[in-house]
C-alpha cells in the first residue's frame, strides 16, 4: 500500500480557489484505489487536528487569517512551512513520497521530504511568471518566482495539469520536457448539484426575456474580465447587439474586484449586472444551471476549471484561446476568441446567445467531452506516477 503525504496551503472547507477541490478529489479517489492518504494542510481556530475525511487523514496546523500586506503575507507563509513541519513529527511511520502543491508549501515539502528520505512530487498548477506575463524582476515576484524555480528542481517528479503547462514550466524554470508529468484537473459531476430554488434565483437577476452571462472567479487582472466588461459595453458592445436583452453577474473576489466595479461604472453597465463577490461552490452550481453563456476571458490560464464546471452543468461556454483552456476547450465543445481582444470577444459573445442550434450543439458534445476528466482515472495515473518512483532511490542530503 502507498503511502503519501500531501501538502497543501488549503483544503476543504478552507477554499481559496481551484487547488483546494484538486487536491481533496485526488486525495479522495487515491484513497479509495488503496492507498493511504495524509494531507497536511491549514486550519483556523476551532478546525480539528486531525480527522479521517472521506477516507483522507487530515492534519491541521492552526493559522492566524491570511493577511493582504504582500510582506505580511510572505512571512505568514514562511510561519505556515514552519507550523507544517513541526505538526508532521506527530505523524508516525514512514512514507513512500511526499506530495507539494505550489509553491507556498515548498520549504516544508522539501524538508520533510529529505526528514522522511523519500521522492518528493511537486504539482505547479500556476507560476508568477504566468501570472504576471513574465514581469518578476521585482519583489515580490522575484521572491516567488525564485521559489518555484527551487523547488522544481529539488523535485523528484513535476506534475502540471496542461501540455501548455508542461511547455511553460520546462521553459521557465530550465527543465526537460520529459522530466514533467501531464495530469488534468477533474471533474465530478455530482458535485455540482444546484441548492436554490433555479427559477426564483434565475428572477434575481434576469427578466425573462433576458439572458444572462456569468463571469466567474478570482477577480484579478490575469484572468481578463476588464476585457469581458469592455465586450459587453458601448454601442458596438454585445449588450447593444441583443437589443439591450442581456444581463450579467460577476462572481468572485480578489485584488482587482474595486478596479473591475470602477470599470463597470466608467462603461455604464452597473444597471446591467451585479457583483456578487466571494460565493460559495454550492451557489456557483447554481448560478451554472441558469445561465445562458459563461465567459472565461483569461490571459494566463494553465487549466480552466471554470470552464470545465460550466461545460458539465450544460452552460456553454466561450473562453480565451490561450493557456490550458485550448486544451479544456476544443472548438467542437465551445467557442474561443482572440485572448484580450474584447471586440472579438463581444462578436463571439452575440453569435452564441443568437443562434440556438449551435448553442444546442455545442452543449450536447461539451456533455460527453467532460467525461475525460474524471477522477478516479486521474488518481490511476497519479498513482502509477507514484509507483514509478519507488525506484528512485533516497534523495540526497543538499
Amino acid at each position: 500500500m502507498t503511502r503519501v503525504l500531501v501538502l497543501s496551503w488549503e483544503y476543504p472547507p478552507i477554499v481559496e480557489g481551484g487547488l483546494a477541490r484538486h487536491v481533496s478529489k485526488l486525495s479522495e479517489h487515491l484513497a479509495t484505489q488503496g492507498a493511504e492518504v495524509h494531507v497536511l494542510t491549514r486550519g483556523g481556530a476551532g478546525d480539528p487536528a486531525d480527522e479521517l475525511r472521506a477516507g483522507v487523514h487530515v492534519h491541521r496546523v492552526a493559522e492566524p487569517p491570511k493577511p493582504i500586506a504582500i510582506e505580511a503575507f510572505l512571512t505568514w507563509v514562511d510561519h505556515m512551512n514552519a507550523d507544517m513541519v513541526r505538526a508532521a513529527e506527530t505523524i508516525e511511520g514512514p512514507f513512500d513520497l511526499v506530495h507539494g502543491h505550489d509553491w507556498l508549501v515548498a520549504m516544508a515539502a522539501d524538508r520533510l521530504a529529505h526528514d522522511r528520505d523519500c521522492p518528493l512530487v511537486m504539482t505547479v498548477h500556476a507560476t508568477e511568471h504566468g501570472r504576471h506575463q513574465g514581469w518578476v524582476d521585482k519583489h515580490p515576484q522575484t521572491y516567488i518566482h525564485a521559489a518555484e524555480r527551487w523547488i522544481t528542481r529539488r523535485a523528484d517528479r513535476v506534475i502540471t495539469c496542461s501540455h501548455y503547462m508542461r511547455g511553460h514550466v520546462a521553459d521557465v524554470f530550465g527543465l526537460r520536457e520529459e522530466a514533467v508529468a501531464v495530469i488534468p484537473n477533474g471533474i465530478d459531476p455530482e458535485d455540482l448539484v444546484p441548492v436554490e430554488d433555479l427559477t426564483t434565483l434565475r428572477a434575481r437577476f434576469a427578466a425573462p426575456d433576458e439572458q444572462l452571462v456569468l463571469l466567474s472567479g478570482r477577480l484579478v487582472y490575469e484572468k481578463g474580465f476588464q476585457h469581458a466588461l469592455e465586450a459587453l459595453a458601448g454601442p458596438d458592445g454585445a449588450i447593444a447587439a441583443v437589443g439591450g436583452k442581456l444581463r450579467f453577474v460577476v462572481a468572485g473576489s480578489g485584488t482587482h474586484e474595486a478596479e473591475l466595479k470602477q470599470q463597470a461604472r466608467a462603461l455604464g453597465l452597473m444597471e446591467h449586472g451585479d457583483f456578487l463577490g466571494w460565493i460559495g461552490d454550492d451557489a456557483l452550481h447554481s448560478l451554472y444551471r441558469i445561465c445562458d453563456l459563461c465567459v472565461i476571458p483569461s490571459l494566463y490560464e494553465p487549466f480552466g476549471l471554470v470552464a470545465l464546471e460550466a461545460m458539465a452543468s450544460g452552460c456553454p461556454c466561450i473562453v480565451a484561446d490561450t493557456g490550458g483552456l485550448r486544451e479544456v476547450v476544443p472548438h467542437d465543445v465551445g467557442l474561443r476568441f482572440k485572448g484580450g481582444d474584447a471586440k472579438h470577444l463581444g462578436v463571439m459573445i452575440e453569435r452564441m446567445l443568437t443562434d440556438v442550434a449551435l448553442r444546442d450543439r455545442l452543449v450536447a458534445e461539451a456533455s460527453e467531452h467532460v467525461l475525460r476528466f474524471d477522477w478516479a482515472q486521474i488518481a490511476r495515473e497519479t498513482a502509477a506516477l507514484y509507483d514509478a518512483l519507488g525506484a528512485v532511490s533516497p534523495r540526497s542530503v543538499a
